[in-house]
């Protein structure tokens, strides 16, 4: 929580700048930086506070305004667009954003004290006149509309739920989310290459249906290759893969295998 600053009629340093900027009849984007610094310090030598967190946000914007008047002195910076970069900007912005909240403030204030002399009664409206609908009328509420015309609205209310039918999309089932266990399915492939020593990818492929699993496989082929544990070789295009095991785990064996996956 901040601490509150208050200096006889002045909140905080942007305060006192914004009541010099009315005070001096100044227009706030172009600011006299030079005499608003030189006010400004004057009414810090004749505030009189031992309080130092309260002094020292008071000097820390008076640090400010030094600064932007020395590099007002120094030749204009330009920005990547090439254009003159003014010292004062965020301090404009910084005054211009306090101004609004303080006279957001004002108007939160009016509204309080006008508040106090507004009273509100509990409602008091008897259960018969809250339950009460009027009557409908049907005649009223058919007016004109005779039978024809009810049956063209009818039809036209059919023709755009006829036109909003998608034949193909209506046609698809519902997907179901197939469940797969990678880090099981990893170890399943890699242990039925090691017990086997040799085998071909197709003969990998028939051992679980399921699209994942043939996914989960082939990338399992691509790291064990990458480890340096199997060796593969593809005679020809589209021909299936011979896997040869040449990594130092010796896996376990057929009977192993089939009784751990049976």
């Amino acid at each position: 929580m901040g601490i509150p600053v208050k200096l006889q009629a002045f909140e905080g340093p942007l305060d006192l700048l914004l009541h010099l900027i009315e005070k001096n009849k100044v227009n706030i984007y172009d600011i006299p930086i030079v005499e608003i610094t030189d006010q400004y310090m004057e009414y810090l030598h004749e505030m009189e506070t031992e309080d130092l967190d309260v002094m020292s946000e008071f000097l820390v914007m008076a640090a400010t305004l030094l600064d932007i008047k020395s590099r007002m002195l120094l030749p204009p910076e330009v920005d990547e667009k090439g254009e003159e970069v003014d010292p004062r900007d965020e301090l404009v912005q910084k005054l211009l954003e306090y101004k609004m909240y303080k006279y957001m403030s004002y108007e939160l204030r009016d509204r309080q004290d006008g508040a106090a002399f507004h009273y509100y009664k509990q409602p008091t409206i008897p259960d018969e006149v809250k339950e009460y609908r009027p009557p409908v009328n049907i005649e009223e509420l058919l007016g004109d509309l005779t039978l024809s015309r009810l049956h063209t609205i009818f039809r036209d209310i059919m023709r755009r739920q006829e036109n909003r039918y998608d034949p193909i999309r209506s046609k698809f089932g519902s997907l179901k989310r197939e469940e797969i266990d990678l880090s099981g399915t990893m170890r399943f492939v890699q242990q039925y290459i090691s017990g086997k020593k040799t085998c071909m990818f197709r003969e990998i492929l028939v051992l679980r249906s399921g699209k994942l699993y043939k996914i989960v496989t082939f990338l399992t082929l691509l790291e064990l290759m990458k480890e340096g544990k199997v060796a593969v070789e593809q005679e020809e295009t589209f021909a299936d893969i011979r896997i040869d095991w040449t990594g130092t785990d010796d896996g376990v064996s057929e009977e192993e295998f089939a009784q751990d996956y049976a």
